[in-house]
């Protein structure tokens, strides 16, 4: 588990200073993806492994000013470059780990994870705890800008089967974590699943 951590955040945080840079122009796609969980005003919400904190303003825009809005990451200089990028103004920023949320059962209404799936060290334990902080019928967005088979591309590699987020394997893995899914995109341009928390 250690290892895992240390990994995530060498990866991130090698990476941290130039990663807007290198993926400019996704703004409007975390916009209309936190636009699908139809979030009320007032609500609160997590923004579950935020990096730089892109999706932090839409959400901040969905729940208003007397909403909640978090980013909780493990790799300060993603913080640090999410301060530098002023979105620490659209919510709280906090240094963080999604095995242990500091937060109460039941405490939000949504949580956003983009790009988060492919970097859970124990995914189903880790959808678990973000069940147990989702009041039932909240709902979770896995979100990335880019589709399983472009993203893949980018990587030079081929989609597998046993791909966390192919459709077959993810829905089970929700359902085992305390989430059903209710809708799943897996295009160029955009790859979003939505889950709701089980009552």
């Amino acid at each position: 588990m250690a290892d895992d951590h240390m990994h995530v955040q060498e990866f991130f945080g090698a990476r941290a200073a130039d990663w807007d840079n290198r993926f400019p122009d996704d703004g409007p796609a975390y916009a209309a993806a936190v636009a699908e969980l139809g979030l009320r005003s007032g609500a609160a919400v997590l923004d579950a492994g935020c990096g730089t904190g892109r999706a932090l303003p839409p959400l901040r825009d969905a729940v208003g000013p007397g909403g909640t809005v978090l980013g909780l990451d493990l790799t300060p200089e993603m913080l640090e470059a999410a301060v530098r990028a002023g979105r620490d103004r659209a919510g709280s920023l906090a240094l963080g780990d999604v095995a242990r949320l500091p937060l109460q059962t039941g405490a939000l209404d949504a949580v956003f994870g983009a790009g988060l799936i492919s970097h859970l060290p124990e995914p189903e334990g880790n959808l678990r705890e973000l069940a147990r902080v989702v009041r039932p019928g909240g709902q979770l967005a896995l979100f990335h800008p880019i589709g399983r088979a472009a993203l893949a591309a980018r990587q030079g590699r081929q989609i597998t089967p046993d791909d966390l987020r192919a459709e077959p394997q993810l829905r089970p893995l929700l359902a085992g974590a305390g989430w059903r899914m209710v809708s799943y995109v897996d295009e160029d341009a955009r790859f979003l699943a939505i889950a709701v928390r089980e009552g």
